[in-house]
C-alpha cells in the first residue's frame, strides 16, 4: 500500500468498509448448494455505522469534505449491495465504491480480504481503513486483520475510542477490568466496537445530498484480480453441509399443586444443574 505522509490535523483519507448483510429481524436462511446465506431481506450491517461515524467524526473535525477530507464507503457483493454505499452516502461518506462481480459469490474471509484489498489500493495512498468489529451474519471477526496483513498495514482492533494526531493513530481498547491505549502511525487499519460512539441517523438534508456523490462500481478485472482468485475457488473454507435449527420442543411445565418447588428441584437434578 502507497505511503502517506500525514502533517498535524492535515485532510484525512479514510476508507470505511460497509456491508449488506440480512436483516437480524428475521429469520436467516441458506440458499443454493454452495449453501451461502439469503440475503434478499438485507440492510447495512449495524456493527458498520460505528466505523462510519468514527471516520466521520475525524473528518469533521478537520472541516469535512469542505477540508479536503474524504470518507470513501467501501462495499463488496451482488448489484443488490450497493444500498449499503447508498445509505452510507446518505449518513455523510464523501464518495462510495462498490466491488461486483459474479466470481465473488461464495467467498470466504480469506477471499473477501483479497478483494478489499485490491479495491482500496485502487484508490491511491489512504491514511485509515476503519471497519466494524465484526459482521453481523459471518461474526468472524477477521477480516480488518487479513485486510491488514494484505496491505501491509499496522492494526488496531477492538477500539473503544479513536483519535488522530499528526502521523499517529491513537485508540482505546476496553477489557473487562482494565484499558489500554494503544498507537499506530499511519497509515494504519482499526476495527472499531459498538461502544466507539453513537451513529449519527441519515437526515433530509443528507439524503439529497448523497444523490449527487459519486459511487464507482469496479469488477475484478478492474482491479486485476482473476475470477479464480476469489467465490468457492479461492477460499480456504468450504460449507459441506448445513441444515435447518430444530423447532424448540414445548418444554416441561410444572403445575403448583402445593409441591411444585419439590418438582422444580428434582428436575434440576434430573437435568444436573444443582
Amino acid at each position: 500500500m502507497t505511503q502517506r505522509t500525514a502533517v498535524e490535523n492535515s485532510a484525512l483519507n479514510i476508507v470505511v468498509l460497509v456491508k449488506y448483510v440480512p436483516d437480524a429481524q428475521f429469520d436467516r436462511h441458506l440458499t443454493g448448494d454452495s449453501h451461502t446465506i439469503d440475503r434478499n431481506e438485507s440492510i447495512l450491517s449495524e456493527l458498520d455505522e460505528y466505523a462510519l461515524e468514527a471516520a466521520l467524526a475525524l473528518t469533521d473535525a478537520r472541516g469535512g469534505a469542505k477540508g479536503g477530507n474524504v470518507v470513501t464507503a467501501l462495499t463488496l457483493g451482488p448489484a443488490s449491495a450497493a444500498a449499503a454505499v447508498k445509505k452510507s452516502l446518505q449518513i455523510g461518506a464523501t464518495q462510495g465504491l462498490h466491488v461486483s462481480d459474479e466470481a465473488l459469490a461464495g467467498s470466504d474471509a480469506s477471499a473477501t480480504s483479497l478483494a478489499l484489498a485490491a479495491a482500496i489500493n485502487s484508490l491511491g495512498p489512504v491514511d485509515l481503513v476503519i471497519t466494524g468489529m465484526a459482521s453481523t451474519d459471518g461474526e468472524t471477526s477477521i477480516v480488518p486483520a487479513q485486510l491488514a496483513a494484505r496491505l501491509g498495514l499496522a492494526q488496531i482492533t477492538f477500539a473503544s475510542a479513536l483519535d488522530v494526531d499528526g502521523n499517529t493513530v491513537t485508540a482505546r481498547r476496553d477489557g473487562d477490568d482494565f484499558s489500554e491505549e494503544i498507537q499506530a502511525t499511519l497509515p494504519a487499519l482499526v476495527s472499531v466496537t459498538d461502544q466507539a460512539n453513537e451513529p449519527r441517523y441519515p437526515n433530509f438534508k443528507g439524503i439529497i445530498a448523497a444523490k449527487k456523490k459519486k459511487v464507482t462500481t469496479v469488477s475484478l478485472a478492474d482491479l486485476g484480480l482473476a475470477p479464480s482468485a476469489v467465490g468457492h475457488a479461492g477460499s480456504l473454507t468450504q460449507v459441506t453441509a448445513a441444515a435447518e435449527r430444530p423447532a424448540r420442543t414445548a418444554g416441561t411445565i410444572i403445575t403448583d399443586s402445593g409441591d411444585a418447588g419439590i418438582q422444580l428441584v428434582d428436575f434440576l437434578a434430573a437435568q444436573k444443574l444443582i
